[in-house]
């Protein structure tokens, strides 16, 4: 029996979560064992990062090899693994070249610096206002939370970054009154994660697109959570019909170990010369290995088709416990970036029926105080899914009070 518990957490910790009394100790698939060994069943995904599941094999054998081989070397060399998911990511997208940091908030961050830089070499110091969207999330940094549209994330801090701006999702006519040769780069999530499981209209995605083309402003993609499969494309914005020219991406790219990469097109990327932009840790030779794996099995036809499918029975039984109970109003999202959305009767109470959910050993997520977010393993098995959603429905009941 280990000698940790979860009162040290409350003790040695920074404040800023709250997690559940039980602590995780082991994982395979969709399922963890706490320090009791009592099961749980994981929809959530590690806020749709663990793309493959928990300790997928082939995943764990790559991070054995490459931990054996070769760590970490500084970006004043290159390694394989490096060179390796670069050339995977840019031959499967729109991309020419790839940077890898360590998260999703510095892939954005990185990905506001390239656009201003760009903007700056191209038209002038006066080209460096942001447009983004209200609810949108992009991060923690201080640049990047004040990018994302939500001032509970970003007050308190001191003075914010400026020249930023936020219009309302989806709604092309504001987007088209703010945009200006002032503006340097529009950045959209294809589906609002934190915001909600919002997905974007293509025809507003499609709009965005041509605003920025008319105004010689970047189009930025954040698929920190869209992407690598999560909604059942490679990336989301290949099933929007819409082309960034900056790509940010995070989350499931490491099934599970800290990576992020931007991707961009030639002429974007050539801003970015030595010393412009760096890291220390990213684009290691751990992580670089452990991803360029992970995208070797996601990539493929099958796989993506196997997400679609089980999209495709995760919405028809969520809709069908939505009928039956009628706690949700509407369920939303693509792939396996499902929200469901509280009906007016419930609003504001997503955490309430979250700890009914944990209190039955079934790990979920919330994306604000209304929608219940679903986020699980990509390679989820029928059996997990349908005892995920066993689970689910019972907790709705007890929340709804229908047995």
């Amino acid at each position: 029996m280990s000698n940790i518990t979860r009162d040290m957490f409350d003790q040695y910790y920074f404040p800023l979560f709250t997690p559940p009394g039980f602590i995780p100790v082991r994982g395979q698939g969709s399922r963890l064992w706490d320090q009791e060994g009592r099961e749980y069943l994981d929809l959530s995904g590690g806020i749709a990062v663990n793309s493959l599941g928990h300790c997928y094999p082939e995943v764990v054998e790559t991070l054995r090899e490459q931990g054996g081989k070769l760590w970490h070397v500084s970006n004043l060399m290159t390694n394989e693994p490096v060179i390796s998911l670069a050339k995977r990511l840019v031959e499967a997208t729109f991309a020419d070249r790839a940077f890898f940091c360590n998260s999703g908030a510095e892939a954005n961050e990185a990905a506001f610096k390239l656009a201003r830089r760009y903007a700056l070499d191209n038209y002038g110091e006066d080209k460096n206002e942001i447009l983004a969207a209200v609810q949108s999330f992009h991060g923690r940094t201080l640049f990047t939370v004040s990018v994302g549209g939500q001032d509970h994330y970003s007050d308190g801090f001191g003075p914010k970054p400026t020249a930023i701006i936020h219009r309302p999702y989806n709604d092309i006519e504001a987007f088209r009154e703010a945009i200006s040769e002032k503006t340097c780069a529009v950045v959209l999530e294809p589906i609002q994660g934190e915001g909600g499981i919002i997905p974007g209209d293509p025809e507003f995605l499609r709009e965005v697109r041509k605003l920025c083309d008319e105004n010689h402003a970047l189009l930025i993609f954040d698929e920190v959570q869209t992407g690598c499969g999560r909604t059942g494309d490679l990336f989301a914005y290949m099933g929007c019909g819409v082309t960034p020219d900056i790509l940010t991406t995070a989350k499931g790219l490491g099934g599970g170990f800290p990576i992020g990469a931007v991707l961009a097109t030639n002429e974007v990327a050539r801003v970015f010369t030595p010393g412009v932009h760096g890291t220390t840790f990213g684009g290691n030779a751990l992580a670089c290995a452990v991803a360029d794996k992970v995208m070797s099995i996601i990539e493929k036809p099958e796989f993506l088709q196997g997400v679609k499918e089980r999209s495709g029975k995760f919405f028809a039984r969520l809709q069908k416990i939505a009928e039956d109970t009628g706690c949700f109003s509407q369920i939303r999202g693509r792939g396996l970036l499902v929200g469901a959305v509280l009906a007016d009767k419930y609003q504001g109470r997503s955490g309430e029926l979250l700890k009914l959910c944990a209190a039955k050993r079934l790990l979920v997520l919330v994306a604000g105080k209304n929608v219940l977010r679903l986020a699980p393993a990509l390679n989820i098995t029928d059996e997990e899914m349908n005892a995920g959603l066993d689970l689910l429905e019972e907790a709705v009941r007890e929340f709804t009070g229908r047995s």
